[in-house]
């Protein structure tokens, strides 16, 4: 294969899919490549799920789409009734989007939007964390603290404030978990009172960092400090889960795990499990109710907001789900795969750091444990062990740049919720392998 570091590898170097069938994916040649990063922690049920495929063809046969001006449809009802539900009596008004980008831009236009029908019209900057991402539109990589993925686009992004990354395990001034957690929220509370706070409109922020940091959850307390300066301000918080929620962490809302509300929160990927593209933008009843009282409406969306099909294959996803009792069923043997996976390569010095909540755990590779120093950038440590797995046939998703923007080597490991012990135990042997053949080449 290329030698391409790029998650890609180059496009001449992929095989052609062929089919899926639960968490194994089959390319054309019959190779056959266990989905251990679910994709991008999208696949969230595995693949060629006939109940899901019958739910959505019998949509089509009825009608694919009903345009959103125009209409509105049973399974867009169900599934808005079904995720209030989910999310907590809080709240009420959902906005759906096809992708988590959509979603954080229209988290971002719901909180401006907010603000100016509140008539404090002057609220329209955001603050963001370092090391975070948010997403491909240029609103949802203005927030985005991945210098790798913004450096094309610099002169056309919005102007953003960034506070620093919630680390633990490389905390701000080498701090323990406890001050790191005071500090940071007096840094949002500084900047905050810095900006102005009839400046700021929101504070936007993953509850687990996903691709720039390689799954870094928030410390203990974090998500309730923050909060709590967000209020004093009179600051929206927005929660982007579009690759932490919808039970990847093993509660459907990321936040359920600290304790905390955000104001607006973006969902995806395991929203439909990959079936049909399909995200959504969640909001606090008094946020919409008083962009609804003011406007009219929330003026945000696109021609296929609510598309009638994917309402239908993301309603029958979260019916699996919840009739399987798979979120609790993520929680509890996420725990139990992480300690596995710790104790599998914990012979690996190059192995720093194995961390995560549920089905979504990251591994950080480091070239000293005691120092915590990353291999070289140059090195591309962690897309070698991705193809390595690749060719050996897991499906992982490797991450580069969770150090400083630059350096940093880390893998992703978030296998399809109904996932089975042995395909659990194929992954760790198949991993452990990846990561011993690729280090021992030097």
């Amino acid at each position: 294969m290329s030698r391409n570091p790029s998650p890609g590898w180059g496009m001449h170097a992929l095989p052609r899919i062929a089919r899926g069938e639960g968490s194994y994916l089959y390319d054309s040649a019959g190779r056959r490549y266990l989905d251990g990063s679910g994709g991008p922690a999208a696949f969230c049920i595995g693949h060629g799920n006939r109940e899901v495929n019958a739910a959505i063809s019998r949509q089509l046969e009825q009608v694919a789409c009903g345009y959103r001006y125009l209409f509105t449809s049973e399974p867009m009802e169900e599934l808005t009734g079904l995720l209030l539900g989910l999310c907590g009596s809080e709240y009420a008004h959902v906005v759906y989007s096809l992708s988590g980008s959509e979603a954080v831009e229209s988290a971002m236009k719901v909180a401006l939007q907010y603000w100016e029908a509140s008539g404090h019209s002057s609220k329209k900057h955001f603050i963001a964390r370092e090391r975070s991402y948010h997403g491909n539109t240029l609103g949802a990589l203005s927030v985005s603290g991945f210098l790798e993925r913004r450096r094309p686009f610099e002169g056309s992004l919005l102007t953003v404030s960034f506070v620093s990354a919630a680390n633990a395990y490389r905390p701000l001034g080498g701090l323990t978990e406890a001050a790191l957690v005071s500090a940071l929220a007096n840094e949002l509370d500084a900047r905050i009172r810095t900006l102005g706070p009839e400046r700021v409109a929101a504070f936007i922020f993953e509850p687990v960092v996903g691709a720039a940091g390689g799954v870094v959850p928030a410390p203990q307390g974090y998500a309730q400090a923050v909060r709590a300066v967000c209020d004093r301000h009179g600051v929206l918080m927005i929660a982007d889960e579009v690759m932490s929620g919808s039970g990847r962490c093993g509660t459907w809302r990321a936040l359920e795990h600290d304790g905390a509300l955000a104001d607006i929160m973006a969902i995806g990927k395991g929203l439909a499990g990959g079936y049909i593209p399909l995200a959504a933008t969640i909001m606090r009843r008094e946020i919409g109710d008083s962009i609804i009282s003011g406007h009219g409406a929330i003026l945000t969306g696109h021609t296929y907001s609510g598309h009638t099909a994917a309402c239908a294959a993301g309603l029958a996803v979260q019916r699996i789900i919840e009739r399987e009792s798979l979120v609790s069923h993520v929680r509890r043997r996420g725990a139990m795969l992480l300690a596995e996976l710790r104790a599998a390569l914990g012979h690996i010095e190059e192995v720093g750091d194995v961390r995560g909540r549920g089905f979504f755990i990251g591994i950080e590779l480091v070239r000293d444990r005691a120092t915590r120093e990353p291999f070289p950038a140059e090195r591309g440590l962690s897309h070698a062990i991705g193809r390595r797995a690749f060719e050996d046939g897991l499906i992982c998703y490797p991450c580069s740049g969770s150090v400083a923007g630059v350096c940093g080597d880390t893998l992703v490991v978030a296998p399809p919720f109904n996932a089975s012990d042995s395909e659990l135990s194929e992954l760790i042997e198949k991993l452990t392998l990846a990561l011993e053949r690729t280090l021992a080449q030097g």
